[in-house]
């Protein structure tokens, strides 16, 4: 498998306090899963517990969960590039676990992410199947979103194992395929013992409360901050290839930091060895220098996703499904890892917004 490979200044940057409270996301996911759990014992929620009976308490813990839940998905991101700190041991090993929570092999999702970041909006963006397929029709696309968006917790493990099973597949190399082979039969060894063990002790009830339910919103949220993020965006050019959203309230600036500054996408998806704390810097800094640029960069995410709900009514497409020309050859055909600056390093002339670049930690 491979590792991403920092530059000194890169590796230096991926530390600081905040990594720690951003990590609040996970112990707080196991709070609510356990706060809904105390809520059925025995499996019927009106039999007792700390909070029994109470609808807006369990309304309360199950939105907690999940948003939770879906933070996890942020972090399971970070573990795919390895910027969550200076430790890759623990990125590996907290990706796998969390991976295995997904029904997501570690490796696949960190495979398609990767060509993902290198190849935004073009037919070999294997993450943005079928959206960025020239050969999905209209009509197949406008059908996938609403199952992508209402079962996102299948849907999106289903996207990502593509690039492991499809014929076109560029994952040859037998170790990398056995390793990923193995983290699909974890998946299978853990998820097989945990249905097994609900249905030995008829726990069904309490199972589809307190995980399944709150998964399902987390997939949801998931599946459209993706759709937010990408749909109906026909650049290839990372900036322009995606909506950024800056917050400027505290509701959308703390659910940024909860999500490892994600919501930035577009200096992310440029820069994919950068720390999270350096987005919103990077992105200011290319609004100041660029003030002649169509960014589209929005101050709340509810003003992001109703710039793309249009798109998703009427033509779920990003790239040539969104308009765009046929892109042109990319300077690096056979992408393996992340880079510093994809616009710079992969993207042709073209394609390429170029006129401006900022200078992070590397």
């Amino acid at each position: 498998m491979s590792v991403t490979q920092f530059s000194p200044k890169e590796w230096n940057s991926l530390s600081g306090t905040a990594v720690v409270w951003r990590f609040l996301c996970l112990p707080t996911g196991v709070a609510g899963l356990w706060c809904l759990a105390e809520q059925w014992p025995g499996g019927d929620w009106s039999a007792g517990g700390w909070a029994a009976g109470s609808w807006g308490w369990w309304l309360f813990w199950t939105l907690v969960t999940g948003y939770s839940l879906f933070c996890w998905t942020s972090c399971f991101h970070e573990t795919a590039h390895q910027t969550l700190c200076r430790s890759r041991g623990l990125s590996i090993w907290l990706g796998r676990v969390l991976g295995v929570a997904m029904f997501v092999s570690y490796n696949v999702y960190r495979e398609s992410h990767i060509r993902h970041h290198a190849y935004l909006n073009k037919p070999a963006d294997w993450e943005l199947w079928p959206y960025s397929d020239p050969a999905a029709s209209v009509g197949f696309r406008r059908m996938f979103a609403w199952i992508d968006l209402l079962l996102g917790l299948v849907a999106s493990p289903f996207i990502y194992s593509r690039i492991y099973w499809s014929s076109d597949s560029p994952l040859t190399s037998p170790r990398l395929r056995a390793t990923i082979r193995n983290e699909y039969l974890a998946v299978v060894i853990v998820w097989g013992t945990i249905l097994g063990l609900v249905g030995w002790f008829h726990a069904w009830d309490g199972f589809l409360r307190v995980w399944l339910l709150p998964h399902w919103i987390a997939g949801v949220f998931q599946s459209g901050r993706k759709f937010t993020e990408h749909l109906g965006m026909n650049s290839y050019d990372p900036l322009l290839g995606t909506r950024t959203v800056l917050g400027n309230n505290w509701w959308t600036r703390l659910c940024t930091f909860m999500n490892f500054e994600i919501f930035v996408h577009g200096p992310h998806h440029r820069h994919p060895r950068a720390a999270p704390a350096e987005l919103t810097t990077c992105m200011q800094a290319y609004l100041q220098a660029n003030a002649d640029r169509p960014y589209p960069v929005f101050d709340s995410y509810w003003r992001a996703t109703c710039d793309m709900l249009p798109s998703l009514i009427r033509n779920p497409g990003v790239g040539m499904n969104a308009g765009a020309s046929q892109p042109a050859e990319e300077k690096i055909l056979h992408i393996e890892n992340f880079v510093a600056d994809v616009t710079t390093e992969i993207l042709a002339e073209t394609d390429a917004d170029s006129s401006y670049s900022v200078r992070l930690a590397g």
